[in-house]
């Protein structure tokens, strides 16, 4: 195969044999690009819009996070297996990017930079994010402003100016309560250590977590982060309280709405159809996120097939996308059944959550079981989900009226891949139980 380009800026260079793009900017602007793929079976072409500015994430992230699916078991070696399965199964090719290392790597404060090494598990940082930077993928990490993190790993924060740190006892971790634990801000902050040490070993995503998140410690890392030299994306978890979404969406390019997800159908649902009110913070450069997907092996240090029914997961990849969430799975990659497979690499749907508008869904109408979400996107089209949350199949009608148009629209099945014909009004179908019909309704017909 090779790769064409017209309309790259003078200082970025297309390899034609990869279709990797290189170089660093000149100035800030956008450029419009139209590429082109070629090879025995024909020619493809597409048209690219090039971004440079301080701005990062102007869509969602998406890509893979080790705690739902090796929690505290994780070593690098299944970061690395991980990677290598995101680039063998093809997801690479579909927009996942981001291979993310969470809680468990921590080992003690070291180095030139005086800060959080990797343990035993991770005894060489740099050199696995070279490998995974190596397979044209990115990278991510995990840490905490507390002293100790949720799995008792030190933290970005110490009570004496060494950053000196033990692991909570035995006894301490025997209690029934985790309050209990030696959890807080520390007296001392060590954010631009551990920044610039993230950015010396080449990461390109911090997950940040602990509870209750406040501005004053988003603030600082937030601005250690842009200071590092390096582009990182600054995920906040967990449970962000809602009275400070205003200032922390400013500071963040995504923030955790909710508590931890599970594979289950009441955890999906609670999370996926309670987002309404943070749609106004959502934007690019700025996502909400209601935790990551529990499709594929999921189990937090013992994986077995999710819970979920296959309607269910469709339902959970479906909601995911219109709200512009970001997209991080928690399976294990070298699991991929062919069912899963599909469920990640339907362009049309994933396009939903790429979509440069960034506008999330939110709630057109209610009907019993029956939740109609509305997606604007950047051509002037709208996506459509009829969900049904009840236990039996049921009947589902999407009104013009509710969605503020008029005339005939071409309705496309985005799943099938297949335009379903011109509808003037409304648009119904039958919807299983707890599953979803997602259509696009394109611009007026002629």
């Amino acid at each position: 195969m090779q790769f064409f380009a017209s309309g790259l800026p003078a200082w970025l260079r297309l390899d034609s044999n990869t279709g990797e793009i290189t170089g660093i900017a000149e100035k800030t602007g956008e450029y419009a690009v139209t590429l082109r793929a070629r090879n025995a079976m024909g020619t493809a072409r597409r048209k690219f819009r090039i971004v440079v500015g301080d701005q990062i994430s102007l869509t969602p992230a998406m890509g893979w996070n080790s705690w739902n699916c090796w929690g505290t078991n994780v070593t690098a070696e299944k970061v690395l297996q991980s990677a290598r399965a995101m680039v063998q199964s093809g997801l690479i090719d579909h927009g996942w990017t981001y291979v993310n290392i969470d809680d468990c790597w921590q080992g003690l404060r070291g180095g030139p930079s005086h800060a959080i090494q990797g343990n035993t598990n991770f005894p060489d940082m740099k050199g696995l994010c070279d490998q995974i930077h190596g397979m044209g993928l990115k990278v991510g990490i995990y840490s905490t402003p507390w002293t100790t993190s949720y799995a008792n790993h030190i933290g970005g924060s110490s009570e004496n100016e060494q950053g000196t740190w033990s692991p909570p006892t035995k006894e301490e971790k025997s209690r029934p309560h985790r309050s209990v634990l030696p959890w807080g801000i520390g007296k001392y902050s060590f954010a631009r250590n551990d920044a610039g040490q993230w950015a010396a070993w080449g990461i390109d995503y911090l997950k940040y977590d602990w509870t209750r998140i406040n501005i004053p410690e988003t603030k600082e890392m937030a601005g250690a982060l842009r200071d590092s030299g390096r582009d990182v994306i600054f995920s906040l978890s967990n449970s962000t309280p809602f009275t400070n979404a205003p200032e922390l969406s400013k500071l963040a390019n995504s923030w955790r709405t909710t508590g931890d997800i599970r594979d289950t159908w009441a955890s999906v649902r609670a999370k996926g159809f309670s987002q309404d009110k943070w749609a106004p913070y959502a934007g690019p450069g700025h996502w909400n996120d209601p935790d990551m997907l529990v499709v594929g092996w999921v189990g937090w240090g013992q994986p077995h097939p999710t819970r979920l029914t296959p309607d269910e997961q469709y339902t959970h990849i479906n909601i995911w996308c219109l709200l512009s969430a970001p997209l991080l799975l928690g399976c294990d990659l070298q699991k991929l059944d062919a069912f899963t497979l599909s469920l990640l690499s339907n362009d049309e749907v994933l396009a939903l959550d790429q979509d440069a508008l960034g506008k999330q869904a939110t709630c057109a109408a209610v009907s019993g079981p029956i939740y109609i979400y509305v997606k604007e996107l950047e051509n002037g089209s709208k996506a459509v989900g009829l969900f049904n949350v009840g236990s039996v199949n049921n009947p589902a009608t999407v009104f013009w009226s509710d969605l503020n148009l008029h005339g005939k629209r071409m309705v496309r099945d985005l799943w099938r891949q297949q335009d379903l014909g011109r509808f003037d009004g409304q648009f119904a179908a039958d919807v299983p139980a707890h599953g979803v019909v997602l259509v696009r309704l394109d611009k007026r017909s002629k």
